[in-house]
């Protein structure tokens, strides 16, 4: 649980993420700004369906992806990848997580883009400030 807090921290200190969705020569990634909820171990985050990687992931799909930092310094490098499932939210679901969303980044308030989940199922994080390579990780159980 302690990987878990510290790593959640530092999610939630970051905005954007890359995730990648498909399968074989069909594989497209895409970066999103999101919110990241530590109760469930997940992102929420706003994308239309008719992108390219909307129409890989339907309804459902399993995903990868990170979310890292820009250092200019090998010292200060810290970075999180992660995998699991990517769905869209009905109406219904996405309504408190908009909310949230909404006022974390307010112009998103313009966007009428569907919310998307990707219930996180592994977690693995390099913290270089904690010591060179050094690796934190989280498995959903």
């Amino acid at each position: 649980m302690e990987s878990l807090n510290s790593i959640g921290k530092w999610l939630k200190k970051q905005h954007v993420l890359t995730y990648c969705a498909g399968a074989a020569e069909s594989l497209w990634c895409a970066n999103a700004f999101y919110i990241f909820d530590e109760d469930e171990v997940a992102f929420y985050f706003l994308s239309d369906t008719t992108t390219r990687h909307g129409q890989a992931i339907g309804q459902r799909a399993l995903t990868a992806g990170t979310v890292n930092g820009q250092p200019k310094t090998v010292a200060l490098i810290r970075g999180v990848q992660f995998r699991g499932e990517i769905r869209l939210l009905s109406e219904t679901e996405a309504a408190s997580h908009r909310a949230r969303y909404n006022k974390r980044f307010p112009v998103a308030r313009a966007m009428p883009s569907p919310v998307w989940v990707i219930r996180l199922d592994e977690l693995k994080m390099t913290d270089n400030t904690l010591g060179f390579g050094k690796k934190l990780h989280w498995v959903r159980k």
